[in-house]
């Protein structure tokens, strides 16, 4: 299945969570990208849009493969198989490197900081690859006690849609090819970089009303 952007994705997402419309629904995205679709998620449903931030860590020799992802409260969440020869002061420094950066976004962003305990929390991103960043999202809204938790993306490998699936109560995904191809920019049209502005923007117009 191709997206021709994040909104649209977002838009097709929103048709499949409506029955979670509702004063008791808060929409999480993750910056950056997954804001886009969280912010049409949140339109549709009319429910605020907040942020639950989790960072990758990469691997040394390639930073774009994920070896651990970290929230800002929660332990890093890792693939052992990856981390087991590393050198443990660099893994140590890397995840306060990560935590910085996370409290550096959450201060420039003017999120509305709602707790997600007794609420039905809706965590969104643009799409899944590892996977870890997302299974630290969930982490750290789970330790809050929502009343539900549902995860919504527009794609994810199937090993990893399974795993999901036994961490929250609903899981909703609109495509999990059978061959994955490797990058979730693949399922896109256009796949741009999603500045802080941007994210700011979208978070300032879901929030006005």
């Amino acid at each position: 299945m191709m997206f021709n952007d994040r909104s649209h994705a977002g838009k097709l997402l929103a048709e499949k969570l409506l029955k979670y419309s509702g004063d008791d629904t808060v929409v999480y995205a993750l910056p950056r990208g997954g804001v886009v679709l969280g912010y049409e998620v949140s339109m549709k449903l009319g429910c605020p849009l907040d942020l639950v931030v989790s960072r990758k860590i990469g691997h040394p020799m390639n930073s774009e493969y994920a070896i651990c992802a970290v929230t800002e409260n929660s332990p890093p969440i890792c693939n052992q198989s990856e981390t087991m020869g590393l050198d443990k002061e660099w893994l140590e420094n890397e995840v306060e490197r990560q935590k910085s950066e996370i409290r550096r976004r959450k201060a420039i962003y003017p999120t509305p900081d709602i707790s997600p305990k007794g609420k039905i929390a809706i965590v969104i991103d643009d799409g899944i690859a590892t996977g870890l960043t997302l299974f630290s999202a969930i982490e750290e809204i789970k330790a809050q006690a929502p009343k539900l938790l549902v995860v919504a993306v527009p794609v994810s490998p199937g090993d990893t849609a399974e795993k999901i699936t036994g961490m929250v109560d609903h899981f909703v995904c609109l495509d999990v090819p059978m061959c994955y191809l490797g990058a979730v920019g693949m399922y896109y049209a256009e796949f741009p970089q999603i500045s802080d502005e941007e994210v700011v923007d979208l978070l300032n117009k879901a929030n006005a009303k």
